[in-house]
């Protein structure tokens, strides 16, 4: 019986482990298709003052796809995360495993923080992505208003002119947030890094701990077996030049 729940919380483990594996890459491509999709917007931002392509809205089609496919692929990743998590917490909780066994408890925190960290990123990187869309929508109306003026009025063209650099300015305005939100994306996945091996530390330094009782007690042995010992040559010593005087007196 023990073997048969050993192989089962073994099991869910690996699932857990496969599962976050799956999660981790698919998180890292679908930030970079946001991240590329940021930049390719302000690419042809720039390219459609200067010709009417169709092809840079194509090709934002293709990503909207794309990003959506990838959303509803991590979205079932982390719904199948979860009922793991949840199978192991019943698990745990089950009448025939022990309630003090730590090392089931720290493994447990440790699934539950992953997918904890693993859900924030995609809600945020999923939010960063649906405003730059909305965003690239609303200057993408704004650019055809422009564009609209300007064609049908000749007259008009030093406030086109003004409209058009207002928008340059915006442009570069987003492309300065994208490249400080893709720093700061960047710093979190160092300070990820820095916090899984801030748990390593931590995990080592408790498991010192729970051994340091066992240690003290044999420092307290060695030291009473020490005095002891200085007890007993004290005495020898001090009989014996007792003797000595005795004997020299005689």
């Amino acid at each position: 019986m023990a073997a048969g729940t050993s192989n089962y919380w073994e099991d869910l483990r690996k699932q857990a482990r496969q599962l976050e594996n799956e999660l981790d890459l698919k998180l890292v491509s679908f930030s970079k298709l946001c991240t590329s999709y940021s930049h390719s917007s302000v690419r042809d931002g720039r390219r459609d003052r200067y010709s009417s392509d169709t092809t840079p809205l194509l090709n934002g089609s293709n990503q909207d796809r794309m990003f959506e496919t990838m959303a509803i692929e991590i979205e079932q990743l982390l719904a199948r995360l979860t009922g793991v998590r949840d199978k192991m917490a019943e698990y745990t909780n089950s009448a025939g495993v022990p309630s003090l066994n730590a090392a089931l408890m720290h493994t447990l925190q440790r699934h539950r923080d992953i997918l904890q960290d693993y859900t924030h990123e995609f809600h945020k990187t999923k939010a960063n992505f649906m405003a730059v869309r909305e965003r690239e929508n609303l200057m993408g109306s704004v650019r055809k208003d422009i564009e609209s003026y300007k064609s049908g009025s000749g007259v008009n063209n030093r406030r086109t002119e003004l409209f058009l650099k207002e928008h340059d300015h915006l442009r570069n305005s987003d492309r300065l947030i994208e490249e400080t939100i893709s720093i700061a994306m960047a710093t979190k996945e160092n300070m990820t890094s820095q916090r899984g091996m801030l748990k390593s530390i931590q995990s080592k330094m408790n498991t010192l701990a729970n051994r340091f009782p066992a240690v003290n007690s044999l420092i307290q042995r060695i030291n009473l077996r020490k005095r002891r010992d200085s007890l007993i040559l004290g005495g020898v010593i001090g009989v014996c030049t007792i003797l000595l005087l005795l004997y020299a007196f005689h």
